[in-house]
């Protein structure tokens, strides 16, 4: 019996992403056992994949001794795949344990391409795939193994009964016609302008609005209180747990690049997605429709994380507008 172990620790986009290879590996070896390390504060997030046999917690206050003897122990496991969807330093130490010199165990390595990312971001040489599909990303490497087919339901999705219950309770005032917004993002330079979130909603006055944000992110206040009637502003009152479980109960979603935007295309949810200065955040699903303005600039910064150089700031963004979005939105709403 195959015995395959992913190895990604974090973050929270690239687990939605990389959740994406689990169907193949069912559909590729029906009677398989799958294990995935992940970090522990992350975890909760691939509890509701029943794809996955065993998740392996990883407490990063352990550090680099708590990897190693965690390493010697999952090699008791006798893994016959492994698969580094991570790449670093520690999934590096993993891999040279568990299967040293590739003896035992078929290993596969998501390269992160560093040295195109690199020419890209430093030359403005773009070698990379345009556009750089999320999810295609993490299944390309394991085509090397004949896993091509990675149909998933949308339905085996399991979440545990009280953040179902939860959430349905908190959505049940909203009208037929809701929209879930992802405003924030890890970096200013990603986010859309508050005020675009303001007048998008006032321009559908027939929709109701939820909002995902991180308890920091104060400026949701702003966006909801344009029409309090009719948005839910849950901005630090879900877990992480809780804002996946919304946005797979979500009819649609605008977000700009982060991971719930990911969560959506996972769970093939209709949407826009508003694509700035980043160059890894595009989603792959065909009911997800890519606004970007494909400027010279473009993309800028892997994570945001940068400065923008010119003189109109946030040109990327601030030049996708509120109309456009709204229109997509008319055309596109789930009947």
């Amino acid at each position: 019996m195959e015995k395959i172990l992913i190895i990604r620790l974090s973050s929270i986009g690239d687990i939605i992403q990389c959740m994406s290879v689990t169907g193949g590996f069912k559909n590729h070896y029906p009677n398989c056992e799958v294990h995935w390390i992940v970090r522990k504060d992350l975890a909760s997030l691939l509890k509701i994949d029943p794809r996955i046999d065993n998740l392996i917690e990883f407490d990063r206050e352990a550090g680099m001794g708590g990897l190693i003897k965690l390493a010697f122990q999952l090699k008791k496991e006798g893994y016959t795949h492994i698969y580094d969807a991570h790449s670093n330093i520690r999934s590096n130490v993993l891999k040279s344990i568990l299967s040293p010199l590739k003896l035992k165990a078929k290993v596969i390595t998501r390269t992160k391409a560093r040295l195109k990312r690199m020419l890209l971001f430093n030359f403005r040489i773009n070698l990379l795939p345009k556009p750089f599909r999320a999810f295609e990303s993490f299944r390309k490497p394991v085509e090397k193994w004949g896993i091509t087919n990675f149909y998933t339901d949308t339905n085996n999705w399991v979440f545990p009964k009280e953040t179902e219950e939860k959430c349905i309770e908190l959505l049940k005032d909203q009208s037929a016609k809701s929209i879930t917004l992802v405003p924030s993002a890890a970096w200013e330079l990603k986010r859309w302008p508050v005020e675009y979130w303001q007048k998008l909603i006032q321009l559908l006055p027939d929709f109701s609005f939820n909002i995902l944000a991180g308890p920091q992110d104060d400026f949701c206040e702003d966006i909801a209180k344009v029409a309090p009637d009719r948005v839910l502003n849950l901005a630090g009152k879900t877990s992480l747990l809780e804002s996946f479980c919304v946005t797979a109960h979500s009819k649609y979603v605008v977000s700009g690049d982060t991971g719930f935007l990911h969560a959506a295309d996972l769970f093939n949810i209709s949407g826009c997605a508003i694509i700035g200065p980043t160059a890894f955040g595009y989603p792959t699903g065909e009911k997800m429709k890519i606004f970007e303005l494909g400027l010279p600039c473009q993309p800028c910064s892997k994570h945001g994380d940068t400065k923008c150089k010119l003189q109109e700031v946030k040109k990327c963004l601030v030049d996708i507008t509120p109309e456009q979005i709204a229109k997509q939105v008319l055309n596109s709403y789930p009947a």
